[in-house]
């Protein structure tokens, strides 16, 4: 009698290695060369979540000279393009899976440079089959004081 296949377990929620994989390997090379670290997702709502849980995702941009002015402040363009980046892999968490999307508007408020690693904690608002709406926190990684906050809104290409 043969041996039954063994097959590998199927990742049935967008996870942190699947957003690991957006950012590292969808991404265009010039958003993977920032560097981005996938720090957490939330598909769905964890045990004991507060009534106003919303999907999301936490991503790190690390700190570097390339990114910023004279070696000391984040670029804002720099800053806009890691909202847009934590902004699609909260889309996937809430879609549970990535679709090529396009960004219909994204609005940054800055508040403060970064001369440090900054967080952004991604929030999906409202999901549609058609497009999410959702709201960035970019935070210091040091001591998670706001940076600047980001509305958007993203459809299904």
């Amino acid at each position: 009698m043969a041996e039954p296949i063994k097959l590998q377990p199927v990742e049935t929620v967008f996870g942190i290695r699947a957003a690991s994989r957006l950012v590292t390997e969808v991404m265009p090379p010039w958003i993977q060369d920032l560097g981005i670290l996938v720090e957490a997702i939330e598909a769905v709502r964890p045990p004991g979540a507060a009534i106003d849980w919303r999907p999301g995702a936490v991503l790190r941009l690390p700190f570097a000279k390339r990114l910023s002015r004279d070696g000391e402040a984040l670029w804002p363009q720099a800053l806009a393009a890691f909202a847009d980046t934590a902004m699609i892999v909260a889309s996937s968490a809430a879609w549970n899976g990535y679709r090529p999307m396009s960004p219909i508007d994204q609005t940054v408020h800055h508040l403060r440079t970064a001369s440090f690693d900054v967080l952004a904690d991604a929030r999906i608002l409202r999901v549609t089959r058609a497009a999410c709406f959702g709201q960035i926190s970019l935070l210091s990684a040091v001591d998670k004081r706001p940076l600047a906050m980001v509305s958007s809104v993203y459809a299904v290409a």
